[in-house]
């Protein structure tokens, strides 16, 4: 066992003083800080070449990934494994008037003691045993941990059969710019140096699953993440008529109604399930008051997978929003009817049936309608909405399709569904091929070896549960699945691209070994040190050998 403690504390202190908020300048100095502390260690001096300083590509920010190489002595050999974390961290607000040290663990447990604190926290703070800081869990002890192990190897490469690769990332918060353009630099040294990748061991931040819950877990693969987006529209009608139109909005509450916390749509596999869809925005597009309804809504959808496809996940939504449309519509009659009854006005049905389109069945419609005209049109309203840096890809999306309607000959009240932002891909590691089953075989190895030094269980589960830069090293979706994420995102190749045959390219099993704690991304966040700072990094060493070594 490696006796890292001390070690990996101060790193984890000294990589949190550097604030590195995402999408803030705080991201390029932490970049620059862990390259020259990575360049200054003695073997890199003499080998600058093994470590790098790499810019992120089709970014709107200047922001940088770190990367560096150790290659081992003991037998000398192509087998690499790839260690990789995130450096950036959510913003400091939360932390209101103690955000001047919410990045100095030592100077914000000092400050916290004169606090009222919940009962858990209290306990925690005052026990000796747990780290607070913005970034300690995620997931600057994760780094430290893998920053540890790439020094020391780079001092005993006697040690080392095969090579040890290092990736820092910036950008994981937000869009993962950094892991995106981090596959280029490992395709230049895949390429250049021989290497040939055996897996992949990401340091994000694990928590107890539910209250009470003592256990600690590593896991093998990764949730996938999916923002499925709808635009409604309805008939627009003053309010003092409000039966002659159709309100989007009471759609779109139905649509929410339908989706939200529901079970049918949580992707058990492998006897775990990830959490239901629950709504991230839902908004009407009027740009100001006015007493008539407004024309269109527009809904996104947090969504999480585990062994369906987007294709699977295009399917299952456009037959929710079906039911929710025809329950609207119900609704509606029912309510005009009684209306009627009371006022004294004649009823009258509507003329309206539920109508769902993907993008891509609408985009198709609008194309064999109007030909070239339409395709030319949108090419160059998307161009002048590039000029616009307010709007995110998810606000880019929804006036695309707005944009898309005006050409639509029939505009009675319809829902367009389709993806607004980066799909983070599911990973399923199961044994089906080599480098998985070695894998999955480490991990039991080394888990045997440390858990007798650790007072809780540590369990192996097969979905990290929260999104992380895991997904993109590696990807389960067939090319149909990974089609339908393209054609169905209205700002595929303009606002939003990635480049999925990177990603192929590499495709290496990944598992996640990270410090435990609470409260991530909340103004208590904090690690427990034993296992942050012992268990993890000699459970990733464990793993590192037995895949350098296995025959």
């Amino acid at each position: 066992m490696l006796t890292c403690r001390e070690d990996v504390l101060f790193l984890t202190k000294t990589l949190t003083q550097v604030p590195s908020i995402v999408n803030t300048p705080g991201e390029k100095a932490m970049a620059q800080s862990l390259f020259q502390r990575i360049s200054s260690l003695p073997y890199f001096t003499k080998n600058p070449a093994q470590v790098l300083l790499a810019p992120t590509v089709g970014d709107e920010l200047e922001r940088y990934n770190v990367l560096a190489f150790v290659r081992g002595t003991k037998q000398i050999s192509n087998k690499t494994v790839i260690l990789m974390g995130h450096i950036d961290t959510v913003g400091i607000e939360d932390y209101s008037h103690l955000k001047e040290v919410a990045c100095d663990p030592d100077a914000l447990m000092a400050a916290l003691e004169k606090e009222k604190l919940p009962e858990l926290v209290r306990q925690h703070l005052t026990s000796g045993e747990w780290l607070f800081g913005r970034g300690v869990l995620d997931m600057k002890g994760g780094v430290a941990s893998h920053l540890y192990l790439l020094k020391y190897y780079s001092e005993h490469p006697e040690e080392l059969s095969g090579n040890l690769v290092f990736v820092g990332e910036c950008d994981e918060e937000d869009s993962s710019h950094g892991i995106l353009s981090a596959l280029k630099n490992l395709k230049d040294w895949q390429k250049k140096y021989g290497f040939d990748y055996q897996a992949a061991i990401c340091s994000d931040f694990v928590a107890p699953r539910f209250q009470g819950d003592e256990n600690r877990y590593i896991y093998k693969g990764t949730v996938g993440k999916l923002l499925p987006s709808f635009f409604i529209t309805g008939s627009e009608t003053h309010v003092g008529s409000c039966f002659e139109g159709l309100d989007p909005n009471f759609i779109a509450a139905e649509l929410t109604r339908q989706i939200n916390y529901n079970p049918e749509l949580c992707n058990e596999a492998y006897g775990e399930t990830p959490a239901p869809p629950v709504s991230l925005k839902q908004t009407d597009l009027k740009p100001a008051y006015t007493v008539q309804t407004a024309l269109a809504a527009y809904v996104y959808y947090n969504f999480f997978i585990h062994s369906w496809s987007p294709k699977d996940v295009l399917a299952k939504l456009k037959d929710q929003a079906l039911a929710a449309f025809e329950q609207a519509l119900s609704a509606f009659k029912v309510r005009h009817r009684t209306y009627c009854r009371m006022s004294g006005e004649p009823y009258h049905e509507v003329p309206w049936e539920p109508r769902v389109y993907t993008f891509e069945e609408f985009e198709g419609l609008l194309v064999s309608e109007h030909g070239p005209a339409y395709e030319q049109h949108m090419q160059d309203f998307k161009n002048r909405l590039l000029l616009d840096q307010t709007l995110d890809t998810r606000m880019f999306a929804a006036k695309v399709v707005e944009e898309a309607w005006q050409w639509m000959k029939d505009k009675s009240p319809a829902i367009i569904l389709f993806y607004s932002s980066l799909y983070s891909p599911r990973i399923e590691v199961t044994g089906k091929n080599e480098r998985e089953k070695n894998l999955m075989a480490a991990m039991e190895q080394a888990l045997e070896l440390v858990q007798p030094h650790y007072r809780h269980n540590i369990v192996i589960r097969n979905f990290f549960p929260y999104i992380s830069d895991m997904s993109f090293v590696a990807l389960s979706d067939d090319e149909e699945g990974i089609r339908a994420v393209c054609s169905n995102n209205p700002a595929w190749g303009s606002k939003h691209y990635v480049e999925y045959q990177d990603i192929r390219d590499i495709n290496v099993p990944v598992i996640n070994i990270g410090p435990y704690g609470y409260d991530a991304h909340k103004k208590y966040e904090r690690m427990e040190m034993s296992f942050s700072l012992e268990v993890v990094p000699n459970l990733t060493n464990e793993i590192i050998l037995k895949l350098l070594e296995a025959k």
